[in-house]
This record gives structure tokens, C-alpha cells and sequence, in this order.
């Protein structure tokens, strides 16, 4: 695991784009297609407004590039919370991305169905190969969440299937989510974290006794590709380094 800290979220978003760019550039010398999962949320919203900007919206062969979702919340496309929509707006309309590789979570269909179809789509792509993603784009919630992988959920402990749908009663609605292991088969995993209310967090996650069931995070470990934590000086604060 490798640990990265920025200044402040500005400058983390800034180190983070430059070694997203640059990644994909090194992966694409040796192969036709770059797999990359995004992440939903608040954090990765000023990334992606970077990489649809200049240097990156030039450097980055978006055409190369397919797309996934690491969860989604079952809320029309329309709805603000929706992750991809999120992602649409910030980045995937603003570069040259082919629309066939861009591969969003249903909600205009049961939960149950999308995570099957989710499943299907992914195998299609490395349903034969050892590793699956090539970057994988995480959170980390203030409970130690990822993906929708909440603290105490039955789906925290699932071994087999890649996509898993189920109701959140905390929140009230259905999420569908990609599960710890097709994650951890990815060549790199990229966590983005900012801000003080998550530095015990933070700390726990990385320094702590694992305890997935209470820290989700936690489960995050590719089983033969990078981890990497990219933080700011606020999340950082309570580590010992």
C-alpha cells in the first residue's frame, strides 16, 4: 500500500489527475483498452472536473477508455444523487468518449435485475482473465464505508457474486454495488479521501486491527495489484507517520 498526501483537497485533486493521466497513458502502451470505475460522491467531483479540462482532456486517449460504476444508488438518471449522472456532467459529456464503452448501473429497471445485468457485462469482460479493472476510483465514507459497502450489511461478507443489489434501511432505498472481490482481482485500486472528520477513520482503516465488519475499507486489498491512498493533510491528521 502506498500512501500520498496533498496539502489540501485542491492540490490532492490536482497530484490525483496527473497520476490517473499518466497511468493510463504507461497501461495503454502494452494493451488496446483501459477499464476504469468511478467513484460517486462529493470527493471525485473536482478530479473529474479536472480531467475534462486541459492538459488531461487532450493527453488521455478517451476513446480507449471503458467505463463502470463501483455502486449506484436506485434513483432515476435525473436525480441529483445519481452517481452517474454526477460523472456525465462533470466529465464523460465534456471528452470524447465512445458511448458503447460507458457502462452505467440500471435504475430504470429493478435492483435486483441491474446487479444481474451488471454481472453479466462484467463477465463479458474478464469472466476468462486473472485480473479484472484497471483502475478502480474508491471513497471512504465517515463510518468507513466503500462502494456500498456499509458497516454491519449482509453484503459486506459476500465471497461469489461480483454485483450485489440490496435495501439500505438507513437510508431508505435500494443500492447496487460492486463486492470486495471482483475489486480486489483490479491491477489498482485508488482511494480518495479528504477532510478531518475522517482522519480517526482514516486511521483505523490503515493503522487499525482489521475489522471489516465495522471498517468496510478494510476489505480493500488487490489480491496481486497497487492500493493506493491519496489524502489530504486533514485526513492524514490522526496517522502516525
Amino acid at each position: 500500500m502506498e500512501l500520498h498526501i496533498a496539502k489540501d483537497p485542491a492540490q490532492l485533486s490536482e497530484n490525483v489527475a496527473a497520476w490517473i493521466s499518466n497511468y493510463i497513458l504507461e497501461v495503454l502502451q502494452s494493451q488496446e483498452r483501459f477499464t476504469f470505475v468511478l467513484s460517486g460522491g462529493s470527493t471525485p467531483k473536482q478530479l473529474y472536473s479536472l480531467l475534462a479540462k486541459a492538459p488531461y482532456n487532450m493527453m488521455i486517449p478517451w476513446e480507449k477508455i471503458h467505463f463502470f460504476w463501483g455502486d449506484e444508488r436506485d434513483v432515476p438518471f435525473e436525480d441529483e444523487r445519481n452517481n452517474a449522472r454526477m460523472a456525465y456532467l462533470e466529465l464523460l459529456d465534456k471528452v470524447g468518449v465512445n458511448p458503447e464503452n460507458i457502462h452505467v448501473m440500471r435504475t430504470d429497471i429493478a435492483p435486483d435485475a441491474s446487479a444481474a445485468e451488471y454481472e453479466k457485462i462484467l463477465k463479458s469482460y474478464f469472466g476468462k482473465e486473472e485480473t479484472t479493472f484497471d483502475l478502480v476510483l474508491l471513497g471512504m465514507g465517515d463510518d468507513g464505508h466503500t462502494l456500498s459497502l456499509f458497516p454491519g450489511t449482509p453484503v459486506v461478507h459476500e465471497q461469489k457474486a461480483w454485483v450485489k443489489s440490496f435495501f439500505l434501511e438507513a437510508q431508505d432505498m435500494y443500492r447496487i454495488t460492486l463486492t470486495a472481490p471482483v475489486v480486489n482481482r483490479a491491477a489498482c485500486v485508488l482511494f480518495l479521501t479528504t477532510g478531518v472528520n475522517k482522519a480517526i477513520t482514516l486511521k483505523n482503516v490503515i493503522e487499525g486491527t482489521f475489522d471489516a465488519e465495522k471498517f468496510p475499507s478494510q476489505l480493500i486489498r488487490p489480491e496481486e495489484g497497487e492500493l493506493h491512498w491519496f489524502v489530504d493533510e486533514a485526513a492524514a491528521g490522526a496517522m502516525e507517520i
